[in-house]
């Protein structure tokens, strides 16, 4: 494939992503008030005790000022504890695959051989384009706010975050799986510009 196919997939890729994803914003937001506030305190409380959970859906990622980082594919998301693996097939341009835990990050798919790197995020942002704060994501994509920084959420008529803004990030709950409970997000958009990223989760399991 030549350097202006790929980018036309990269593109067509993102395109019908955002096709499948892209649901409007769930109505009117509330602001937070002590009850919601409350409520969702609790529900981090509960989803912070699960330690061990996976996901399984589609990612999209553009980057205006780097190529390199637009695409989309399908997405498998391993956590146990502090370890992670996380794995994307198709739309990059290549399948890769990024695992660690806090004492470092191995990418592989990217290149020959694998990527060894002390920071995921700076090896993601080396190798792939990327500038996304994973660990704030691994927070987020649970519905979660990310420790360590201030951060503002309002809310559905639903109960149930709507935005979260933290770290110059504006994240959107779009659609949740209330059959669960605790809630989980099925649809997230986050977006700091250059970036965009958009998450569609088919499938939760938690441990």
């Amino acid at each position: 494939m030549t350097g202006t196919c790929r980018k036309i997939a990269l593109w067509l890729g993102v395109a019908a992503l955002s096709g499948c994803v892209s649901l409007p914003p769930r109505g009117k937001t509330v602001a937070a008030d002590a009850g919601l506030m409350a409520a969702q305190a609790a529900r981090e409380d509960a989803l912070r005790e699960v330690r061990d959970w996976s996901l399984d859906g589609r990612l999209g990622i553009s980057n205006a000022s780097d190529s390199r980082g637009n695409g989309s594919g399908s997405l498998s998301w391993h956590q146990q504890g502090e370890r992670y693996v996380f794995t994307v097939n198709g739309g990059f341009g290549y399948d890769y695959r990024l695992s660690g835990d806090p004492q470092g990050a191995v990418l592989e798919g990217v290149g020959k051989q694998p990527i060894r790197g002390a920071d995921a995020e700076a090896l993601m942002r080396k190798a792939a384009g990327w500038s996304v704060p994973l660990e704030s994501l691994r927070a987020w994509v649970l519905g979660l706010r990310a420790p360590g920084s201030p951060a503002q959420i309002s809310f559905g008529t639903d109960r149930l975050p709507a935005v979260l803004e933290q770290d110059g990030w504006h994240v959107e709950y779009r659609a949740w799986d209330t059959t669960r409970q605790p809630a989980l997000p099925t649809k997230v958009f986050a977006t700091k510009p250059p970036y965009k990223v958009r998450l569609s989760v088919n499938a939760w399991t938690l441990q």
